[in-house]
């Protein structure tokens, strides 16, 4: 998992720490037992950060010194605060099986969960994936758990599914709760549907999760113009007003947010080898080893040497790029929170683009953004909007169309 080794001893200390490259690095440090917990993390300088744990230890000094614990030295050079991340992830995975969980402090990713195994289906927030082979879907990740209940609740006023918790048993003599006084639940717990109009409902509010409300926002458009054309204005202002209800509801969330089976993407991320930059695919959440995208003029096409386009180059070192296989539900929520720390920082490096509902990456924008990391540049403006102006303006397209 980490690419370099050496040996470490105080008698040749000069030569070792003369072998150090100052950068970016994840390091594992052993001593000369092979059982003994190792010292794992990142830096920012591999050289300086080792000159402080395994030079001389400076007299009255309480820093820590490992000068005459350690034996060898494992490291990985990194290009980005992400990858090193990512890398030291894996490292606490083997290298502390039962408390790496603990140790990287990583907070679980907040979810939306339509609970399809129970018989009258309802939404919750969650920050477990329950089961890998379970029926039930999760939408995210989110910022905070906050918002998840909120838009999962202003979702379901354009609904009329349950939000009780109870695992219900139909009773005609039971009165009800405020939702269902309120015309704004089907009421099951009474029968004030029948079975099969549950379902429907629940079908409704799963291809509006799955479709990030663009499903119901071309109904409502649909409505509108027809009540429009009609001279039914009254009507035609009502579910106008819905539709810019739901564009709100849309802006609360941003682009990441989508069912997590099918959250597909690419992380692009500075390199320090020259003319490159650093691929990280992401498959269900799940992110993969990063490769190098070579940014030269001349690429190999079967025999003959001639220019590639850049999409084509994407597409060739995404092919390569190797993702964990997803093994228990525990590994798919870690994957996921990594995605969401780094996502929802006020500031970060790199760029990440998700694939739309028919599971196609947006080449082109990737393309600009590949150009932007590479060039050290911010993301444009367009890119970095807030994720109601993003909605707003993928509401209009909706509409057009």
């Amino acid at each position: 998992m980490l690419n370099h080794r050496l040996e470490f001893s105080p008698a040749q200390a000069p030569e070792f720490f003369g072998a150090l490259p100052s950068a970016p690095a994840v390091f594992l440090l052993r001593g000369e037992d092979a059982t003994s917990e190792p010292y794992v993390t990142k830096t920012a300088n591999l050289k300086r950060r080792l000159l402080r744990l395994l030079g001389l230890a400076e007299a009255g000094t309480k820093r820590l010194n490992l000068r005459d614990r350690v034996r060898w030295l494992e490291y990985t050079e990194t290009s980005s605060d992400f990858e090193s991340g990512v890398l030291l992830y894996k490292v606490y995975r083997e290298a502390f099986p039962k408390s790496y969980g603990e140790r990287l402090r990583l907070r679980p990713a907040p979810l939306v969960k339509l609970i399809l195994e129970n018989e009258y289906p309802r939404v919750s927030v969650t920050t477990r994936i329950s089961s890998l082979k379970g029926a039930n879907v999760y939408y995210g990740p989110f910022a905070t758990k906050a918002e998840a209940e909120k838009f999962a609740n202003d979702s379901l006023d354009f609904f009329k599914l349950r939000r009780c918790t109870e695992d219900l048993k139909p009773d005609p003599a039971f009165p009800g709760c405020i939702y269902s006084e309120m015309k704004m639940c089907l009421a099951p717990c009474f029968k004030g549907c029948s079975d099969e109009e549950y379902a429907v409902e629940v079908e409704r509010v799963r291809g509006y999760f799955d479709t990030s409300g663009r499903a119901l926002l071309h109904i409502l458009t649909a409505e509108r113009d027809a009540a429009s054309a009609n001279l039914e204005f009254e009507q035609a202002a009502a579910l106008h007003a819905r539709v810019e209800k739901l564009n709100a509801v849309r802006g609360q969330v941003d682009e990441i947010v989508k069912p997590i089976a099918t959250l597909r993407g690419v992380m692009v991320q500075p390199s320090g080898e020259p003319e490159t930059v650093k691929l990280f695919r992401i498959d269900a959440g799940m992110i993969s080893e990063p490769v190098l995208l070579h940014l030269g003029a001349k690429q190999v096409v079967g025999d003959v040497k001639s220019p590639m386009s850049m999409e084509a180059r994407i597409a060739e070192a995404l092919s390569s790029a190797k993702v964990d296989a997803l093994h228990s539900a525990q590994q798919w929520m870690e994957h996921l929170a990594i995605l969401k720390r780094w996502y929802y920082r006020t500031s970060k490096t790199g760029e990440v683009f998700f694939a739309d509902e028919k599971g196609e990456l947006p080449m082109r924008r990737i393309v600009r953004g590949v150009s932007r990391v590479y060039k050290g540049e911010k993301p444009q403006a367009d890119l970095s909007a807030t994720a109601r102006e993003y909605w707003i303006m993928r509401g209009k397209e909706a509409e057009q169309q």
